[in-house]
């Protein structure tokens, strides 16, 4: 059974993915250990607790320093003993430790065709505003392992997404959410959860 930590910051759709993907089957032999989130408000706390999942904030700004935030979200995921941390919309730059740590068993989901629109300062709406403003005429989602850098880990799965005339960044987000977000991350999980998955010369291999 492949144990998962997710870490979000906002609403959890992406979480609410992994879990309605958990409870159809669509997802096998993975459970949620535990979510956290840095923000004590965020609505993916509750969408966590609602299913049984235990729920927990540990946010930066309760700490001194970086370093000691670092310790604490450590020590807390340490505690579940997981084979894969998934970031579900986390907006906190990891700790490098943590990366070090859980070296090739951590995996986001970024809302564009890496590598367009990705690092840093791409993120949430704003990559959507980005799209539209260079007038893309396709965007999508990617799941990828994540590294040292900023969005520059091993490409898991893509899937592409239409631009239509008159979208919004907020129309457009949902789209990519619905028709892409949804689908690949709880299929990335799937196959890695099946041991499907691995990583040659810096690439992420599936397996047939």
């Amino acid at each position: 059974m492949l144990k998962i930590v997710v870490l979000v910051s906002g609403g959890g759709t992406n979480l609410q993915a992994i879990i309605d993907a958990i409870g159809a089957g669509t997802i096998r032999n993975a459970e949620i250990a535990a979510v956290i989130s840095n923000k004590p408000n965020a609505y993916a706390l509750t969408r966590a607790a609602e299913n049984g999942i235990e729920a927990r904030c540990i946010s930066p700004k309760e700490y001194a320093g970086r370093e000691e935030f670092a310790r604490a979200l450590l020590e807390a995921i340490g505690a579940y003993e997981p084979d894969l941390i998934v970031l579900a919309g986390y907006l906190v730059i990891l700790p490098p430790a943590l990366v070090s740590a859980y070296a090739g068993r951590i995996i986001n989901i970024h809302p564009s065709l890496i590598p367009s629109f990705c690092g840093a300062g791409y993120y949430g709406l704003k990559v959507h505003e980005a799209v539209l403003a260079r007038g893309c005429k396709v965007t999508g989602a990617t799941v990828h392992f994540v590294d040292e850098g900023t969005d520059t880990g091993p490409i898991l799965l893509q899937k592409a997404v239409e631009v239509k005339q008159g979208d919004t960044p907020e129309i457009l987000q949902r789209r990519v959410m619905e028709e892409a977000e949804w689908k690949i991350l709880p299929r990335s999980i799937d196959l890695i959860a099946a041991g499907k998955v691995s990583v040659i010369d810096g690439r992420a291999v599936i397996a047939d």
